[in-house]
């Protein structure tokens, strides 16, 4: 099993919340969250914490998917992101990554969620620092 299909089995939170993805190239990561009412704060509107997720959630599997044929996971350093705009029940957000820059230990992503009319409605910037996978507890096999 490679590490982004053994990130797929054990990221409880990302299921919890309902979050698909599919990664296009190394750092271009397409994430996908239709809100649900288990998604609202008040009786309209998604609660930030879950559009701060999928931005994290895009973010780190791009940085992860240009470290992973190394053996290596990433971890959040810094996360700084705009809303933009509401986001309602029943909206199918799609979130994009996309590396700014890749260095030895540190990478920095960049992520925008837009909404099924195409509004942009959060964006987010990120730093993530590489480890060896079985920091975080993944088993390797060569």
């Amino acid at each position: 099993m490679n590490l982004i299909d053994a990130y797929i089995a054990n990221n409880h939170y990302g299921k919890l919340l309902g979050m698909t993805f599919e990664v296009t190239e190394p750092g271009v990561v397409q994430y996908h969250l239709a809100i649900t009412e288990k998604h609202l704060a008040t009786p309209l509107h998604a609660h930030g914490g879950c559009i701060a997720s999928l931005l994290d959630a895009t973010l780190g599997v791009g940085a992860l998917s240009l470290v992973s044929v190394d053996q290596k996971v990433v971890s959040t350093v810094e996360l700084s992101m705009q809303f933009l705009a509401g986001v309602k029940q029943f909206d199918h957000l799609i979130a994009y990554s996309k590396c700014l820059k890749k260095g030895n230990k540190l990478i920095f992503m960049q992520a925008e969620v837009y909404n099924q009319e195409k509004e942009l409605v959060a964006s987010a910037h990120a730093t993530f620092m590489s480890v060896n996978a079985a920091v975080a507890g993944y088993e390797l096999t060569n």
